[in-house]
């Protein structure tokens, strides 16, 4: 994309350079440049940001705010889910139910953003104190580490709640997680000390350098599902996948696929060894649980099994006590067979 340079603004030009441009002859002193017009494209983009925040910054200011909830099932054993991702929502000025996606880039960067982070840590903690058997993931920036009313809000969740960690995982974005790695991964290691996990979301739509992979011992590793989706069809998608299944097995972490969307995807992941799947074909994100019309008593969650017939208790990483890390003791799961690639057909 072609960049238009930009000009200085006079109040941020060195010292002395007016004086400098003063003594030279008009005939080389550079005409100014005209105003260019707005582009109906940047004005349009523009007019909806500003509509966008509008529209949350109420939402959030009434508390017009939900969480959505989406199973994330166990492979080849989708009868109960493993946990529910818990997705914020807002509701516009309709009533109308707004996902996440429509709004998040507009907000993420500001004070707004961390305003909704709390809201939604707010009303995953509500959740889990209300549904003991359930374990629930909800989403944060790396932004909201140093947000004060969201570590107050965490903090009082935790302590007025013994064991509600055990039941919470914070999902953290790539693409977040490397905006500040090493505060993320001090945080992530204070919070696992209580007894919460991690996972990594989006896990090869961003650029995280595997020397932070290795330090930060997330617990869950969560696929893009740009990988995901199709992959049954594709082969290059498919060496990706099995690549990034094997760091997550070497890195005792627990690996999911997200955005699967069809039978044959599910099944071909399931042969190649991830651990879970989520996505519309298990389930689409809801507003009225799974757990409101199961026979599960109190939206109850099965512990998740890894390869190797490693039994994950209540909590979903570091499975026995303190990370230990990879080569620190830490249990490692066994290769699973992976079936050939698809080969497309001619």
């Amino acid at each position: 994309m072609r960049q238009t340079p930009t000009t200085p603004h006079p109040e941020a030009a060195p010292h002395g350079s007016a004086q400098i441009r003063a003594r030279l002859p008009d005939e080389v002193m550079p005409a100014p440049s005209p105003r260019r017009p707005q582009s109906p494209l940047n004005h349009a983009l523009r007019s909806r940001d500003r509509d966008v925040i509008a529209l949350v910054d109420r939402a959030v200011r009434d508390r017009n705010v939900m969480l959505a909830y989406q199973p994330v099932v166990p492979a080849g054993r989708e009868d109960r889910p493993a946990f529910f991702e818990g997705l914020i929502r807002i509701l516009d000025d309709n009533g109308r139910i707004i996902p996440a996606r429509d709004f998040i880039g507009s907000i993420e960067m500001t004070e707004l953003g961390r305003r909704m982070d709390c809201l939604a840590l707010e009303a995953g903690l509500a959740t889990l104190r209300d549904r003991p058997g359930l374990r629930l993931s909800v989403n944060m920036s790396a932004r909201s580490i140093g947000y004060p009313a969201w570590q107050r809000m965490l903090n009082q969740g935790l302590d007025a709640h013994p064991g509600i960690g055990d039941r919470l995982i914070l999902e953290i974005s790539e693409s977040s997680a490397m905006l500040m790695p090493d505060i993320v991964q001090v945080f992530i290691c204070d919070l696992q000390a209580r007894g919460v996990s991690f996972a990594l979301d989006d896990f090869g739509a961003g650029a995280m350098a595997f020397h932070h992979l290795k330090s930060m011992w997330f617990d869950i590793l969560k696929i893009d599902g740009s990988f995901v989706r199709g992959i049954v069809r594709s082969p290059e998608n498919q060496a990706v996948v099995q690549s990034m299944t094997a760091i997550a097995r070497h890195f005792d972490m627990i690996s999911i696929a997200s955005k699967v969307q069809s039978g044959d995807d599910a099944r071909w992941l399931d042969m190649a060894g991830v651990d879970c799947l989520q996505g519309y074909y298990y389930g689409a994100p809801t507003i009225r649980p799974r757990w409101e019309t199961d026979t599960q008593p109190a939206g109850a969650t099965q512990p998740i099994a890894v390869p190797g017939s490693i039994v994950v208790p209540a909590r979903v990483g570091n499975r026995f006590g303190p990370h230990p890390g990879p080569g620190r003791g830490g249990p490692l799961s066994p290769v699973r067979p992976v079936p050939e690639p698809a080969r497309p057909h001619s």
